[in-house]
């Protein structure tokens, strides 16, 4: 698990800083509103057994990966969430949140794996997730995945550069079922090929298999039957759909039909954004279709898509390729000369913070020398000087420190609120 610090801490390990972290939700934040989705908030504890339903028993979060205690109080199964979507349809659920139609939303927060920490990875994660509820259709597939195109360009990423697209789709269950059983008949023919997780998985979930990293088992995973030869007219149409929109809009993508996700509760589009800037660890953003979902955890069935970003592995990326935004650094730094000028000082600062200006407040004393050293290395715009002379004639000297370094001029005391916006120039 790590910390994230202000920028001014030193330290040792190349993580994101909060500034960047500021400047990446307030990216967020504008696609958001820009695309209709509004913000919700799920609690980081949930019972057990709402993702063993939700994520299924035989995959590795469940099996391997959750922070699960038994509440001493009364005895719950309980767990720090792994993912964010089941907790989120619990709540839909919980509170017949679809009852006058369906909705799009969004969140961000933490979660917990409990896998081998390396680098864009950790136990304590944070995650942006994105859910379309109760929308069936083929352009919301097309929605999400733009959505996301629309956040790398904010964020100063480039098509084809730093990121692609990966599709694929995974039919309906009962196409699943008919894939399954072909796959389970392939890999018993080659059962002294599969590793431990294969056997495993060959008759509890066989697709998995084809998610696998083991370069001894690529030429059967390769050699496997595919999904989309199995599928129905109406899957078929309703990719083919989502393929079209992509091509319309302009977004290049590439068909991988090993794409499966990790999760059991996925069903046709299934996408994933990768790079190849953060080596094994590529993939910055995925997510799919979840139509059974709502139905299976209780609720009036109804279809749903979303997506989950990692934010620490998508900010190391950006730092990767130096595309952090800027420092989050004030507008004004204040300096004072004795005592009896923080009374004068104290109203004009709040006057102006009032007014939409950033000021950060010089304390514990000292020289001007060393003040204005400190209000440089803040990165502020401005040092603000209250010194004796200047408040005895009820004045404050704004100096420059960066564009026209040293320049300066004197602002009235009393008419703050009216010189504030030059300061946010």
């Amino acid at each position: 698990m790590n910390d994230i610090l202000p920028a001014s801490v030193p330290r040792k390990e190349v993580l994101p800083r909060n500034a960047t972290w500021q400047w990446f939700d307030d990216v967020v934040r504008r696609v958001m509103a820009r695309y209709g989705y509004q913000y919700i908030v799920t609690p980081v504890v949930e019972p057990t057994q709402l993702f063993v339903r939700g994520l299924g028993e035989v995959t590795d979060i469940v099996e391997k990966e959750m922070y699960s205690f038994v509440d001493s109080m009364n005895g719950d199964r309980l767990t720090l969430r792994p993912e964010a979507t089941a907790g989120i349809v619990r709540a839909v659920v919980e509170h017949n949140a679809l009852y006058n139609g369906p909705l799009r939303i969004w969140t961000t927060g933490p979660m917990f794996r409990h896998e081998r920490p390396q680098k864009g990875r950790y136990r304590q994660f944070h995650q942006l997730d994105v859910e379309a509820l109760g929308f069936a259709g083929p352009e919301v597939d097309a929605e999400l995945i733009l959505m996301g195109r629309a956040l790398w360009r904010e964020l100063g990423l480039a098509e084809g550069v730093h990121y692609r697209l990966e599709i694929n789709t995974l039919g309906e269950p009962e196409e699943r079922r008919a894939h399954r059983a072909a796959l389970i008949e392939h890999f018993e023919r080659h059962a002294e090929l599969l590793d431990a997780d294969a056997r495993n998985r060959l008759h509890s979930n066989p697709l998995r298999i084809l998610d696998t990293k083991n370069p001894a088992m690529q030429e059967i995973v390769e050699s496997a039957p595919k999904l989309i030869d199995f599928l129905g007219a109406e899957s078929k149409a309703h990719f083919d759909a989502v393929c079209r929109l992509l091509e319309a809009a302009g977004q290049p993508y590439r068909i991988n039909t090993r794409l499966v996700r990790g999760m059991d509760y996925y069903n046709r589009t299934v996408f994933e954004w990768t790079t190849e800037h953060l080596g094994s660890q590529g993939t910055i953003c995925g997510g799919g279709r979840y139509d059974g979902l709502i139905g299976q955890m209780g609720g009036k069935s109804a279809p749903a898509i979303g997506f989950g970003l990692g934010i620490e592995r998508l900010l190391l990326l950006l730092d990767a390729l130096a595309l952090q935004g800027p420092d989050v650094a004030p507008a004004a730094y204040a300096v004072f000369g004795s005592d009896g000028t923080l009374a004068r000082a104290m109203p004009v600062i709040e006057a102006l913070r009032a007014g939409g200006v950033d000021v950060v407040m010089h304390s514990g004393g000292g020289s001007f020398k060393s003040q204005l050293k400190k209000a440089d290395a803040s990165g502020a715009r401005y040092a603000l000087i209250f010194g004796d002379d200047e408040v005895a004639q009820g004045a404050v000297t704004v100096k420059a420190l960066r564009d026209g370094a040293g320049a300066q001029e004197q602002r009235p005391l009393a008419e703050a609120a009216a010189w504030a916006a030059l300061l946010k120039a």
